[in-house]
C-alpha cells in the first residue's frame, strides 16, 4: 500500500511522461472485462480495509455505485432502489406520498418545475422556479436529482423543511411543510366562461395539471359535458402542467386530432429508440372545435408534447410563454431484485421536426405575466381560504394569457362565421 500527496506528479506518474500515458489511454479500447474486474477489485478493497463495517455490506456498495454511475450521465437519468421504484409507479395512478413537488436542474441548481395542485407545496405558496437551496439544512450544491427527491419524499406525517431562493424578488424563504398522501386530479374546472369576458360567444375552459393513467378518460368525459352546454370553442389550460406518463399525452392528443395522426416521434442511438406516436384510430367529435391552448415555464414534457403537436398540426393557438424545455425519454428497465434503472434513451420531436429538450415550445402569441400575476393565478387555484388582502387581490384578477386566448378564439370564430355567410348561396326574392 503507497500513500501520496499531492503535486508530487505533475509531469511524471510511476515514471512515465505524461504525454505517454495519455497516448496509451487512448490506443486503449473500452473493455467491459477490464473494468469489471477494476470495480470488483476496489469494492474487495473496501470490504476488506474500509474503516466503518456498517457501511460495506455489498447491495449498499452496489447501489451507491449505480447512483453514482446514472447521475452522472444527466440528471434525468437515475437509479431506483426497490422502494423508490415503487414510489414512481405509483406516481403514475394519480395517488403518492409526499410534497407534491416536480424538481428538475436548471443551471445547476435544483429548480422547482411546479407544485402539484392540492399538495402541501402549493398550499404553502412555493412556485414554480423557485430554487431549492437546503433540505432539511442540507444544501443542494452537490446532490443529484435522484438523492434530492430521496430527501424530499418520506411517510406521511413526516415534517420537512425547505430554504428557498426566490430569484423575482431577491428573497430567501423557509417552508415548513408535512408529507402527506397526494390524491391528483388531473382534469379541473370544465367551465364555459361567461358572457362577459367571452362576448357572447360559448367558449369552454379546462385544466389538465399533469398526464396519468385516468386523464384521456376524465378528459373525454368532461369534453362531451362541454359539448352539451352548447360549447363552440375550447380553452385548454395547461400552464404549470409537468408531464407524466407519454402514452397518457398522446391519448389526450386523440381527443383533438383526426385518427392515425402522427404527434410525435422519439429518437435515440438505438434503433429501438426510434418511434413515432400516433392518435387512436378512433374518430372523436372534438377534432374541428377551434381551439387554444394556455402554455408557460412550467409546462414540461407531456404538455409539450401535446402544446408542440396541436401548433405544429395547425389544430390550435398557443398562447403564453415559451416551455420548460423537458424533451428527452426515460426508459425504466426493472432488475433482478425489484430496483430499477431509469435511463434517458433518447429526445422528443414534434410532427415538424423540432427538438422540444432545452427548446421548449414557443407559443404563437406570447402573452407574460408578472411575478405578482403569476401569484395570483397560483392563489386563485386554491381551495383553502385566503386571507382578506389575497381574496381581495383574486377577485380583481385578470388572467392576461386567459384573455388573449379569448380574444383570438373569438377572433376565429367571429371569421368562421363570416366565411358561412359568404359561402351560402344567394336568396333571390321578388
Amino acid at each position: 500500500m503507497k500513500c501520496f500527496f499531492p503535486g508530487m506528479f505533475a509531469f511524471f506518474i510511476a515514471g512515465i511522461p505524461l504525454t505517454a500515458q495519455v497516448a496509451a489511454k487512448e490506443e486503449k479500447k473500452d473493455s467491459a472485462y477490464d473494468s469489471m474486474t477494476v470495480f470488483t477489485r476496489a469494492l474487495e478493497l473496501i470490504r476488506q480495509d474500509y474503516v466503518d463495517e456498517k457501511k460495506i455490506a455489498y447491495e449498499d456498495l452496489t447501489y451507491s455505485a449505480l447512483q453514482g454511475m446514472l447521475s452522472s450521465l444527466d440528471p434525468h437519468s437515475q437509479f431506483m432502489p426497490p422502494a423508490d421504484f415503487k414510489d414512481l409507479q405509483d406516481d403514475t395512478k394519480s395517488e403518492f406520498t409526499g410534497l407534491g413537488i416536480v424538481v428538475s436542474f436548471k443551471g445547476n441548481q435544483l429548480t422547482v418545475v411546479t407544485p402539484m395542485e392540492d399538495s402541501p407545496s402549493f398550499k404553502a405558496g412555493i412556485l414554480p422556479g423557485d430554487q431549492i437551496l437546503r433540505i432539511d439544512g442540507q444544501s443542494t450544491e452537490k446532490l443529484d436529482l435522484n438523492s434530492a427527491i430521496n430527501l424530499l419524499r418520506g411517510d406521511p406525517g413526516k415534517p420537512i423543511t425547505l430554504t428557498i431562493s426566490r430569484a423575482a424578488t431577491s428573497e430567501i424563504k423557509e417552508f415548513e411543510l408535512i408529507r402527506t398522501l397526494i390524491k391528483v386530479a388531473s382534469v379541473k374546472d370544465p367551465v364555459i366562461l361567461t358572457k362577459k369576458s367571452a362576448d357572447g360567444y360559448r367558449i369552454g375552459y379546462i385544466r389538465i395539471t399533469q398526464f396519468n393513467e385516468p386523464t384521456a378518460t376524465d378528459l373525454q368525459k368532461e369534453l362531451a359535458k362541454l359539448r352539451e352546454a352548447g360549447m363552440q370553442a375550447l380553452i385548454v389550460d395547461l400552464r404549470y402542467n409537468p408531464g407524466g406518463l407519454l402514452t397518457s399525452a398522446v391519448d389526450v392528443c386523440s381527443q383533438f386530432l383526426p385518427p392515425n395522426q402522427m404527434v410525435v416521434y422519439t429518437d435515440g442511438r438505438a434503433a429501438s429508440q426510434r418511434r413515432t406516436y400516433r392518435t387512436s384510430g378512433i374518430e372523436k367529435p372534438d377534432t374541428k372545435t377551434p381551439m387554444a391552448v394556455l402554455v408557460n415555464t412550467g409546462s414540461a414534457s407531456g404538455a409539450e408534447i401535446l402544446a408542440g403537436a396541436l401548433k405544429d398540426l395547425n389544430r390550435a393557438i398557443v398562447v403564453g410563454e415559451t416551455t420548460f424545455g423537458k424533451g428527452s425519454v426515460q426508459s425504466v428497465f426493472q432488475l433482478q431484485d425489484g430496483s430499477a434503472a431509469k435511463i434517458t434513451t433518447a429526445k422528443y420531436f414534434t410532427p415538424s421536426r423540432q427538438i422540444i429538450h432545452e427548446h421548449g415550445i414557443i407559443p404563437n402569441i406570447i402573452a407574460t405575466m408578472t411575478p405578482e400575476q403569476e401569484r395570483l393565478l397560483i392563489l386563485s387555484r386554491r381551495t383553502e381560504p385566503l386571507g382578506l388582502e389575497d381574496k381581495a387581490n383574486v377577485e380583481n384578477f385578470e388572467d392576461p394569457q386567459l384573455n388573449r386566448a379569448i380574444d383570438a378564439l373569438k377572433g376565429v370564430l367571429i371569421y368562421t362565421q363570416v366565411a358561412r355567410l359568404e359561402s351560402a348561396p344567394a336568396v333571390i326574392t321578388k
